[in-house]
Formats: structure tokens, C-alpha cells, sequence
């Protein structure tokens, strides 16, 4: 689990190239390369950035992306009880 929590942080401060936050083309890189099998749409990733937008700067810091995270763990979580 360490090496995860590592993994999470680092591509977050990968992609925000050591800023506090992700700009939409940030984002969308981040997004484009991590998760190319769950987001694919252009506007599906724009939709995700605003949504996860919690203080509506235009960007998403760590703690808004941690909820994108945390959302992703959670179904991921799902798809596996449905499995057994």
C-alpha cells in the first residue's frame, strides 16, 4: 500500500510539474496517460476536471484530486464484490 500512496503523490506532482495544482491541460495529460481505459472522451475528462473543481478556480489541486482518487477506489472496490 506504501508504494501506491507513493505512485498517487508522485504522478500528481509529475503532471503539476511541482505547482500546488493541475491546469486543464495538466489534467487532461494526467488523465490521458494514467487512465486511458476509463476516460477516453475529451469531454468526459473536461466534465471530470470541472466536477472535481471544488472551489471553482479552473484547476484541481492534490485535494480535489485525491477525491477523483478516492472515486476510482471506490468503484474499483465495487467492480471486485461484484466479482465474487
Amino acid at each position: 500500500m506504501e508504494a501506491a500512496i507513493k505512485t498517487v503523490v508522485s504522478v500528481f506532482l509529475k503532471s503539476s510539474k511541482g505547482k500546488e495544482n493541475l491546469g486543464g491541460k495538466e489534467f487532461q495529460s494526467l488523465v490521458k496517460g494514467q487512465l486511458k481505459n476509463i476516460l477516453t472522451d475529451n469531454e468526459a475528462v473536461k466534465n471530470m476536471r470541472q466536477q472535481l473543481d471544488n472551489n471553482q478556480d479552473g484547476k484541481v489541486s492534490f485535494q480535489e484530486y485525491m477525491n477523483l482518487i478516492g472515486f476510482l477506489a471506490q468503484a474499483v472496490s465495487e467492480q471486485g464484490k461484484n466479482a465474487i
